[in-house]
């Protein structure tokens, strides 16, 4: 039998479902209302008017989750949306070739989307769906920046005034190589690069960064960093060493994926609490980092991992291994991916903390009913399933382009002129 001989009723369950209520559609919807690409998944059923919409954004890729989703429509279409674990395993293994950024992008999605169905169906929000509530809401961090300590300051003590009362923070540093701040204005006349990122300038200012924000900040609130996966496994230890006077509560990304292996060794030489998971692109790669004691926080993109189902699972080992959770939530996850780890900081022992993104006006008239941060805290709907809508006439004003995140880092590069990882 070929391909083109397949119809959706071949990849039926082996069970007569409970109802008769089917998957009639799947497709992806892409919108940029903050210029950055956002890709949604929308599940529409038999039932009029039951619908889920999930979250599918690989930002700088996010043409090939569009074709990947041609790929797997078939595979769900005329399939009952309360098999969810059959089938995100369908989708997963009859690719033969699995995990990665794409394919799990597409999976999250499809799994946010059935969840949202579910939700409806039962009347409930989603977290109520994964065992209810341990927590009333989410504790936030947003993130300070500037091209000196001053102006890191004066904009974190703004979040602070705001009731964050965790801050991530950046100051500028020569050139554009640095994540997180603009640059500081500084250049290396004598290099090939003269805007280059040095790890040695980038050692020697982010202990006084920390110093000066304790001095002008006080102790009130929690200090975190972004490392941005920069430093090999030495710099990362002496960085942590460094820091240790100031109470981080943590440190991020310290070293990049290549280096993974090195992590548990890192962790117990750092007297900084490591968070690390970002760049993960399955869950089971998360899983262990959890398992080999080589993170303190596990802080994944929810759908470059596959979505609500496995960030579940990584939540439950980690509240087993001691482990907490620090979901990446910035402004290239949608509002259904921030709905999915708010869903799961409320109902998991294992949440630490979670990071946000205040989005502008055009985002929440795309997203109606998408969750805001106030007073530092994020808040799950208790509408059923998500209880936030997608607005396609709002979606179609704001198209995406190929991701400006290219020639960024296209551009971050070293004195000498070599690319850097960014």
């Amino acid at each position: 039998m070929s391909d083109l001989d397949v119809t959706p009723a071949t990849f039926a369950q082996p069970w007569v479902p409970r109802d008769d209520v089917r998957i009639t559609d799947v497709r992806a919807i892409v919108t940029a209302p903050e210029g950055i690409p956002l890709v949604v998944i929308r599940i529409d059923t038999s039932d009029d008017g039951l619908y889920g919409l999930g979250c599918a954004t690989f930002t700088q890729r996010w043409k090939a989750v569009t074709g990947y989703l041609e790929h797997v429509r078939r595979l769900v279409v005329g399939r009952y949306p309360g098999d969810i674990e059959d089938l995100l395993r369908v989708i997963r293994f009859t690719g033969y070739w699995r995990e990665g950024p794409v394919g799990n992008n597409v999976l999250s999605g499809i799994d946010m989307a059935l969840w949202d169905i579910a939700g409806k169906r039962a009347g409930a929000p989603v977290y109520e769906l994964l065992g209810g509530r341990v927590r009333a809401a989410a504790d936030t961090y947003l993130h300070a920046e500037g091209a000196t300590p001053e102006q890191t300051a004066e904009h974190a003590r703004e979040l602070m005034d705001a009731g964050l009362r965790h801050v991530r923070i950046h100051t500028g540093q020569p050139g554009i190589g640095h994540y997180g701040a603009p640059p500081s204005g500084d250049e290396y006349t004598w290099a090939k690069t003269p805007t280059g990122w040095r790890v040695d300038e980038y050692l020697r200012r982010t202990p006084a960064l920390f110093a000066r924000m304790r001095e002008l900040l006080g102790e009130e609130v929690e200090l975190l960093h972004d490392v941005h996966s920069r430093l090999t496994p030495k710099t990362a230890v002496m960085l942590a060493r460094s820091l240790e006077e100031f109470r981080p509560f943590f440190l991020e990304d310290v070293l990049a994926p290549e280096f993974w292996d090195r992590l548990p060794e890192v962790r117990a030489a750092s007297p900084v609490p490591l968070a690390v998971g970002e760049l993960a692109t399955s869950a089971t790669e998360a899983a262990r980092l959890v398992r080999s004691h080589a993170v303190d926080f596990i802080r994944c993109h929810l759908s470059d991992i596959g979505g609500l189902s496995a960030a579940r699972r990584l939540a439950v080992l980690a509240e087993f291994e001691g482990v907490k959770t620090a979901w990446h939530s910035p402004g290239d996850a949608s509002p259904f991916a921030v709905a999915a780890a708010v869903a799961l900081d409320v109902s998991s022992p294992a949440f630490g903390i979670q990071e946000g993104h205040v989005y502008n006006e055009a985002t929440h008239e795309v997203f109606p009913g998408m969750i805001d941060i106030v007073d530092g805290w994020l808040t799950p709907n208790d509408a059923p399933g998500w209880g936030i809508d997608l607005d396609e006439t709002a979606a179609a004003r704001f198209p995406a382009a190929l991701s400006g995140h290219d020639a960024w880092a296209a551009g971050v590069r070293a004195p000498d002129g070599g690319l850097l990882a960014p």
